[in-house]
């Protein structure tokens, strides 16, 4: 059975808002998480950081200075707390069921500057393939010690690529990097689809766009993103952020889907004639 992808960022796609916002930054004293991301912001800009460098290093020594050291578990126990918008919890079983009956075996990947760990503890989790996220290194005794893994809005590419290739062992560079001809690669782009919400998901929605997959950008409150990635051609839909059976959003994959069934077949017929 021939594969697709769907790939989703996770913060304000999957779930209403940046996951560290539900708990961990709370814990740190914060009247609101914006005062925390201003922090952020001021530290990459005097210090010219990589944004995720700086909100994973500020994170690391706000809690040292709170005398409670950053611990996976710490992380994984946070997962409880994440909200999920409507529909996620079943998402992936009607799709992966639709895909099915068109002759597609859907994988789904996560690429997310948020954090790995706390992904990784929701409920929802085992429904991934692969989770591409921000993690900490962390010592013998089970603290955090260095950033491992940083994934930026322009590094979440090279996952695609991954993706594309089925090249997922993110230590595994050099078959990533070694050529390998597009029509044998056992994810094409035309069988791929990006979901996020904003401006720092662009580089990915507009390389599956360009390349023959389909981009969507979601939205919960106000379109007025969306329709910007809309009208600057970055995306190819956009779709309320409802993952609920009969929804806008299934109605659209669904869509994509029989795209992609119809797209195989008209590919094998001028292959066939091309041979003749």
């Amino acid at each position: 059975m021939k594969k697709a992808a769907i790939l989703y960022d996770f913060d304000k796609t999957l779930s209403p808002r940046d996951m560290e916002e539900y708990s961990l930054i709370p814990r740190l004293g914060y009247d609101h998480p914006r005062d925390f991301w201003a922090e952020v912001t001021r530290l990459a800009i005097n210090n010219r950081m990589d944004a995720i460098s700086a909100y994973l290093y500020l994170l690391k020594r706000k809690y040292e200075e709170e005398g409670m050291p950053l611990r996976k578990e710490n992380f994984l126990s946070l997962g409880k707390d994440v909200v999920l918008f409507p529909g996620v919890e079943t998402w992936f079983e009607r799709i992966n069921d639709y895909g099915k009956q068109a002759g597609f075996q859907i994988e789904h990947y996560i690429i997310s500057s948020g954090m790995s760990e706390i992904i990784e503890a929701l409920p929802i989790a085992d429904r991934f393939t692969r989770i591409y996220a921000c993690r900490y290194y962390y010592d013998e005794h089970g603290d955090a010690k260095w950033p491992a893994r940083i994934v930026n809005y322009t590094t979440k590419t090279q996952y695609i690529f991954r993706i594309n290739k089925q090249v997922l062992d993110e230590s595994n560079d050099a078959d990533l990097n070694d050529y390998l001809d597009p029509r044998v690669r056992p994810v094409p782009f035309e069988r791929m689809v990006y979901v996020a919400d904003g401006f720092t998901d662009v580089p990915c929605m507009r390389l599956v766009k360009l390349y023959g997959g389909k981009s969507i950008a979601v939205y919960d409150k106000s379109k007025s993103v969306a329709d910007k990635l809309i009208h600057d051609g970055r995306v190819n839909f956009m779709a309320h952020a409802d993952y609920r059976e009969g929804g806008d959003m299934e109605r659209l994959m669904k869509m994509i889907i029989d795209h992609m069934k119809a797209d195989d077949v008209l590919k094998e017929r001028e292959e066939i004639h091309a041979s003749e």
